[in-house]
């Protein structure tokens, strides 16, 4: 198949045309700006545009389909091309189940935990040397790309985001999937320029179990109440298992996992990613894993990339970065720091980035979200509000949304990196938590210099 890519740099728009490549079709793509690591990766695979910007040129009919992303305009030039001369326009959801309308579709969904089960996932399927196709937001030791595409797999597992799927298509890319097993790890308002209510945002994840298959399979996690609710309140014909926490204890400050093989030390820790280890499982034994294979194959889970990621150990210093951004993931990312490390000064530091974050409307949703830690950083960039279009948010409703007066709120990298360097980390964990990069801070550099 010959396929265009329009806004080709994204994050999932680059993997899924990396992996068409790797199937043997022919691809081509244009965007306005690429920023690594998509650049890179396009380049390696002879993938990346000669010139940047938009030529509706390329457009033509010898093309079978056009990919568009949503880093594109409804008034892209290439996108009307596309639909002046009639060629197919799919968002990469739709691509990607009309890649896997014969296999067992996979689909982990939820606003916090998918990438980590899914990676749990792929790395059991790995260990035990299963093969399966799979789309994952974070890149994984041992794969090659984010998204695999192979005809010969029976099962394809998908990490279901519940954001938009293109400039053209406003539904859910979740919604899309219509998975015949699928998971809700947990629900917490997010996304509040698409769906303005939590009433709103809620029945997006109504609607994702009623896509299930008919005979389907559906994996909850039962402590998060609404969840359950919407679960219950189904009238869709499929199986229902719930999940929980599982026992666990902390010792010498390694997590240990109770089973019925006995104690096992894992590498990763917090209470959300024992949840998350518990519907991954679930998945797993769905996918044809034993439980024994699981514990064996989860013993050397790492952790997914920038999900509580070790950036830094010595002597009595630790650091970390997170993927954490929405209040409640930042406050189950800060807990499984505070509970890890209960004989250190636990300081976080968390950039407000994106268009949720730095809104007033919203911002009150993180009350109370930082106050497990010793020392509370919040940054955010003046750039960034303004890049967003929204009003500058001050230091007073910036303390007062997180109920915490000893907030420390920054706007300047330059200041931030000073305030750190003048810190004393005796004894301490470090978080950062952030979807952004601190306005381009070498994270891993910093803290060595700390």
């Amino acid at each position: 198949m010959n396929i265009h890519f329009i806004a080709i740099g994204g994050s999932a728009m680059h993997a899924l045309a990396i992996a068409l490549h790797n199937k043997g079709f022919q691809i081509s793509g244009s965007d306005d700006a690429i920023f690594e690591p998509s650049k890179s990766s396009l380049q390696q695979n002879g993938l990346l545009p000669d010139k940047f910007g938009w030529f509706p040129q390329k457009i033509t009919k010898d093309l079978d389909a056009v990919v568009l992303g949503m880093h594109a305009r409804e008034d892209n030039p290439e996108l009307l091309q596309a639909k002046e001369l009639g060629v197919k326009i799919y968002s990469y959801p739709e691509f990607i189940f009309e890649q896997s309308k014969t296999k067992t579709r996979v689909v982990i969904g939820g606003s916090h935990g998918k990438t980590t089960i899914t990676s749990m996932i792929l790395h059991v399927m790995h260990y035990h040397d299963r093969e399966v196709d799979y789309l994952v937001g974070a890149q994984l030791d041992g794969l090659d790309n984010t998204i695999k595409l192979n005809d010969q797999n029976d099962f394809i597992v998908i990490e279901g985001d519940e954001y938009l799927s293109s400039p053209i298509d406003r539904r859910p890319k979740f919604h899309l999937y219509e998975p015949n097993i699928a998971l809700l790890s947990g629900i917490a308002w997010d996304h509040i320029n698409v769906f303005p209510t939590y009433e709103n945002y809620l029945e997006q994840f109504s609607i994702f179990v009623d896509k299930i298959v008919n005979g389907g399979i559906l994996v909850y996690n039962e402590e998060d109440a609404d969840l359950k609710t919407i679960v219950e309140n189904s009238t869709n014909p499929i199986r229902k298992h719930a999940y929980k926490t599982p026992e666990y204890f902390i010792e010498d400050g390694e997590t240990v996992l109770v089973t019925p093989e006995g104690d096992m030390p894992l590498e990763i820790f917090g209470k959300h990613n024992l949840n998350n280890l518990a519907g991954a499982k679930w998945i797993c034994q769905h996918m044809g894993i034993d439980e024994e294979d699981f514990y064996e194959a989860i013993a050397s889970f790492k952790g997914a990339s920038k999900r509580l990621q070790k950036i830094k150990e010595t002597g009595n210093f630790v650091a970390f970065k997170d993927f954490a951004h929405s209040p409640s993931k930042v406050t189950a990312s800060v807990n499984a720091v505070k509970d890890q490390f209960l004989d250190k000064t636990i300081v976080a530091c968390l950039e407000l980035h994106t268009f949720s974050s730095l809104n007033e409307n919203f911002i009150t949703e993180y009350k109370k979200s930082l106050d497990a830690v010793d020392e509370a950083i919040v940054f955010y960039s003046s750039e960034a509000v303004a890049h967003k279009k929204l009003a500058p948010i001050s230091t007073e409703a910036i303390k007062s949304a997180f109920d915490r007066d000893d907030l420390e709120v920054i706007t300047e990298t330059s200041e931030l990196k000073n305030h750190l360097k003048k810190s004393n980390f005796d004894n301490s964990a470090l978080l950062f938590m952030s979807s952004g990069n601190y306005g381009g801070i070498d994270l891993e550099q910093l803290v060595t210099e700390l």
